[in-house]
Protein backbone atom coordinates (compact mmCIF):
# COMPACT_ATOMS: atom_id res chain seq x y z
CA UNK A 1 0.00 0.00 0.00
CA UNK A 2 2.76 2.41 1.01
CA UNK A 3 4.67 1.59 -2.19
CA UNK A 4 1.59 2.38 -4.29
CA UNK A 5 1.09 5.71 -2.54
CA UNK A 6 4.78 6.59 -3.01
CA UNK A 7 4.65 5.74 -6.72
CA UNK A 8 1.51 7.84 -7.12
CA UNK A 9 3.20 10.83 -5.45
CA UNK A 10 6.25 10.47 -7.70
CA UNK A 11 4.07 10.24 -10.80
CA UNK A 12 2.15 13.35 -9.77
CA UNK A 13 5.34 15.30 -9.19
CA UNK A 14 6.75 14.24 -12.55
CA UNK A 15 3.57 15.30 -14.32
CA UNK A 16 3.35 18.66 -12.56
CA UNK A 17 4.85 21.72 -14.27
CA UNK A 18 8.28 22.71 -13.01
CA UNK A 19 8.50 25.58 -10.55
CA UNK A 20 11.46 27.90 -10.96
CA UNK A 21 13.02 30.73 -9.05
CA UNK A 22 12.96 33.92 -11.04
CA UNK A 23 14.89 37.12 -11.59
CA UNK A 24 11.95 39.08 -10.21
CA UNK A 25 8.67 38.15 -8.52
CA UNK A 26 7.55 34.83 -6.98
CA UNK A 27 8.37 31.46 -8.55
CA UNK A 28 6.07 30.36 -11.36
CA UNK A 29 5.24 27.11 -13.17
CA UNK A 30 6.05 26.28 -16.75
CA UNK A 31 5.72 23.16 -18.88
CA UNK A 32 9.17 23.28 -20.47
CA UNK A 33 11.10 20.07 -20.99
CA UNK A 34 14.58 20.42 -22.51
CA UNK A 35 15.66 23.77 -21.08
CA UNK A 36 19.28 23.36 -22.21
CA UNK A 37 18.34 25.44 -25.25
CA UNK A 38 17.44 28.40 -23.03
CA UNK A 39 20.90 29.95 -23.04
CA UNK A 40 22.30 33.23 -24.37
CA UNK A 41 24.80 33.05 -27.22
CA UNK A 42 28.50 32.87 -26.45
CA UNK A 43 29.85 36.23 -25.34
CA UNK A 44 26.55 37.34 -23.76
CA UNK A 45 25.36 37.08 -20.19
CA UNK A 46 21.69 37.74 -20.91
CA UNK A 47 19.46 37.31 -23.94
CA UNK A 48 15.83 37.45 -25.01
CA UNK A 49 14.44 34.33 -26.70
CA UNK A 50 11.12 34.35 -28.54
CA UNK A 51 9.19 31.67 -30.39
CA UNK A 52 6.78 33.51 -32.66
CA UNK A 53 4.17 33.08 -35.39
CA UNK A 54 3.84 35.82 -38.01
CA UNK A 55 0.05 35.46 -37.90
CA UNK A 56 -0.28 35.62 -34.11
CA UNK A 57 -1.82 38.89 -32.77
CA UNK A 58 -0.02 38.41 -29.46
CA UNK A 59 3.29 38.14 -31.30
CA UNK A 60 2.49 41.33 -33.19
CA UNK A 61 1.84 43.11 -29.88
CA UNK A 62 5.04 41.79 -28.30
CA UNK A 63 7.26 42.47 -31.33
CA UNK A 64 7.94 46.22 -30.81
CA UNK A 65 8.45 45.66 -27.07
CA UNK A 66 11.10 43.03 -27.82
CA UNK A 67 12.90 45.24 -30.34
CA UNK A 68 12.94 48.24 -28.03
CA UNK A 69 14.16 46.24 -25.03
CA UNK A 70 16.93 44.51 -27.00
CA UNK A 71 18.17 47.85 -28.33
CA UNK A 72 17.85 49.70 -25.02
CA UNK A 73 19.73 47.11 -22.97
CA UNK A 74 22.04 45.90 -25.76
CA UNK A 75 21.18 42.21 -25.38
CA UNK A 76 20.74 39.64 -28.16
CA UNK A 77 17.21 38.95 -29.41
CA UNK A 78 17.11 35.31 -30.50
CA UNK A 79 14.09 34.65 -32.76
CA UNK A 80 12.65 31.24 -33.60
CA UNK A 81 9.78 30.65 -36.00
CA UNK A 82 6.91 28.64 -34.57
CA UNK A 83 4.10 28.87 -37.17
CA UNK A 84 0.84 27.46 -35.87
CA UNK A 85 -1.20 25.03 -37.97
CA UNK A 86 -4.29 27.23 -37.63
CA UNK A 87 -2.52 29.98 -39.62
CA UNK A 88 -2.25 28.49 -43.10
CA UNK A 89 0.17 31.10 -44.48
CA UNK A 90 2.64 31.64 -41.67
CA UNK A 91 5.04 28.77 -42.38
CA UNK A 92 5.48 30.10 -45.91
CA UNK A 93 5.77 33.62 -44.51
CA UNK A 94 8.61 32.44 -42.29
CA UNK A 95 10.33 30.94 -45.34
CA UNK A 96 10.20 34.35 -47.05
CA UNK A 97 11.74 35.92 -43.94
CA UNK A 98 14.46 33.26 -43.93
CA UNK A 99 15.17 33.92 -47.62
CA UNK A 100 15.73 37.58 -46.89
CA UNK A 101 17.86 36.76 -43.85
CA UNK A 102 20.11 34.27 -45.61
CA UNK A 103 20.17 35.54 -49.19
CA UNK A 104 19.71 39.32 -48.94
CA UNK A 105 20.16 41.03 -45.56
CA UNK A 106 19.36 40.16 -41.92
CA UNK A 107 18.36 43.79 -41.40
CA UNK A 108 15.90 43.63 -44.28
CA UNK A 109 14.53 40.36 -42.94
CA UNK A 110 13.89 42.06 -39.60
CA UNK A 111 12.05 44.85 -41.42
CA UNK A 112 9.97 42.28 -43.28
CA UNK A 113 8.90 40.64 -40.02
CA UNK A 114 8.04 44.04 -38.53
CA UNK A 115 5.96 44.98 -41.58
CA UNK A 116 4.15 41.64 -41.66
CA UNK A 117 3.23 41.98 -38.01
CA UNK A 118 1.98 45.52 -38.66
CA UNK A 119 -0.10 44.45 -41.69
CA UNK A 120 -1.09 41.09 -40.25
CA UNK A 121 -4.85 41.69 -40.50
CA UNK A 122 -4.62 42.08 -44.29
CA UNK A 123 -3.04 38.64 -44.77
CA UNK A 124 -5.50 35.80 -44.37
CA UNK A 125 -4.43 33.25 -46.98
CA UNK A 126 -1.46 32.05 -49.01
CA UNK A 127 -2.70 34.04 -52.00
CA UNK A 128 -2.91 37.20 -49.87
CA UNK A 129 0.59 36.49 -48.59
CA UNK A 130 1.97 36.17 -52.13
CA UNK A 131 0.39 39.46 -53.18
CA UNK A 132 1.70 41.17 -50.05
CA UNK A 133 5.23 39.83 -50.53
CA UNK A 134 5.33 40.84 -54.20
CA UNK A 135 4.41 44.40 -53.27
CA UNK A 136 6.85 44.40 -50.36
CA UNK A 137 9.76 43.20 -52.49
CA UNK A 138 9.02 45.82 -55.12
CA UNK A 139 8.78 48.57 -52.52
CA UNK A 140 12.16 47.60 -51.07
CA UNK A 141 13.93 47.28 -54.40
CA UNK A 142 14.18 43.50 -54.34
CA UNK A 143 13.59 41.11 -57.23
CA UNK A 144 11.08 38.41 -56.40
CA UNK A 145 12.77 35.04 -57.02
CA UNK A 146 10.99 32.82 -59.53
CA UNK A 147 11.54 29.85 -57.21
CA UNK A 148 12.06 30.92 -53.63
CA UNK A 149 13.35 27.70 -52.10
CA UNK A 150 14.26 25.24 -54.87
CA UNK A 151 15.93 22.63 -52.66
CA UNK A 152 13.79 23.10 -49.54
CA UNK A 153 16.74 24.29 -47.46
CA UNK A 154 14.94 27.40 -46.17
CA UNK A 155 11.83 25.43 -45.23
CA UNK A 156 14.07 22.97 -43.41
CA UNK A 157 15.49 25.80 -41.30
CA UNK A 158 11.99 26.98 -40.37
CA UNK A 159 11.06 23.38 -39.52
CA UNK A 160 14.19 23.13 -37.37
CA UNK A 161 12.91 26.10 -35.35
CA UNK A 162 9.54 24.37 -34.99
CA UNK A 163 11.24 21.17 -33.86
CA UNK A 164 13.29 23.10 -31.32
CA UNK A 165 10.10 24.64 -29.95
CA UNK A 166 8.54 21.19 -29.65
CA UNK A 167 11.68 19.97 -27.90
CA UNK A 168 11.24 22.78 -25.38
CA UNK A 169 7.48 22.09 -25.28
CA UNK A 170 6.30 25.45 -26.52
CA UNK A 171 2.50 25.43 -26.21
CA UNK A 172 1.56 28.90 -27.44
CA UNK A 173 2.88 32.02 -29.10
CA UNK A 174 4.50 34.23 -28.29
CA UNK A 175 6.71 32.26 -25.93
CA UNK A 176 9.02 34.99 -24.65
CA UNK A 177 11.80 34.18 -22.21
CA UNK A 178 14.67 36.10 -20.60
CA UNK A 179 17.68 33.81 -20.21
CA UNK A 180 21.08 33.80 -18.52
CA UNK A 181 23.69 31.04 -18.46
CA UNK A 182 22.11 29.42 -15.40
CA UNK A 183 18.51 30.56 -15.19
CA UNK A 184 15.52 31.84 -17.13
CA UNK A 185 12.21 33.55 -16.56
CA UNK A 186 9.16 33.24 -18.79
CA UNK A 187 7.56 36.56 -19.76
CA UNK A 188 4.87 35.05 -22.02
CA UNK A 189 4.18 31.44 -22.88
CA UNK A 190 1.98 29.90 -20.20
CA UNK A 191 -1.72 30.21 -19.48
CA UNK A 192 -0.92 32.63 -16.64
CA UNK A 193 1.89 34.65 -18.23
CA UNK A 194 0.56 36.71 -21.12
CA UNK A 195 1.87 40.26 -20.62
CA UNK A 196 4.87 41.20 -22.81
CA UNK A 197 5.22 44.54 -21.03
CA UNK A 198 6.83 42.62 -18.15
CA UNK A 199 9.85 42.02 -20.37
CA UNK A 200 11.68 45.18 -19.33
CA UNK A 201 11.59 44.73 -15.51
CA UNK A 202 12.49 41.05 -15.86
CA UNK A 203 15.34 41.91 -18.21
CA UNK A 204 16.61 44.61 -15.84
CA UNK A 205 16.59 42.14 -12.93
CA UNK A 206 18.46 39.52 -14.98
CA UNK A 207 21.11 42.05 -16.02
CA UNK A 208 21.53 43.15 -12.41
CA UNK A 209 21.94 39.56 -11.20
CA UNK A 210 24.63 38.83 -13.79
CA UNK A 211 26.47 42.17 -13.55
CA UNK A 212 29.52 40.71 -11.78
CA UNK A 213 29.60 37.38 -13.63
CA UNK A 214 32.38 36.82 -16.21
CA UNK A 215 31.34 36.94 -19.85
CA UNK A 216 31.06 33.33 -21.13
CA UNK A 217 33.09 32.27 -24.14
CA UNK A 218 33.04 29.32 -26.48
CA UNK A 219 34.79 26.30 -25.07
Amino acid sequence: MRKSILLAIIATNLAAPAMRAQFIGPPTHDSFRDTTILRPPAGSKVAIIVFEDLGCPGCAAAHPIELKAAEQFQVPLMRYDFPLAMHVWTFEGAVYARYLQDKVSPKLADQFRTDVFHDQAAIDSKDALHQYVQGWFQKHGQKMPFVLDPDGALAAKVQADVDLGKQLNVIQTPTLVVVTRNNYQVVCGTKDLLDPTQLVPILQAAIKQTATAPIPKHK
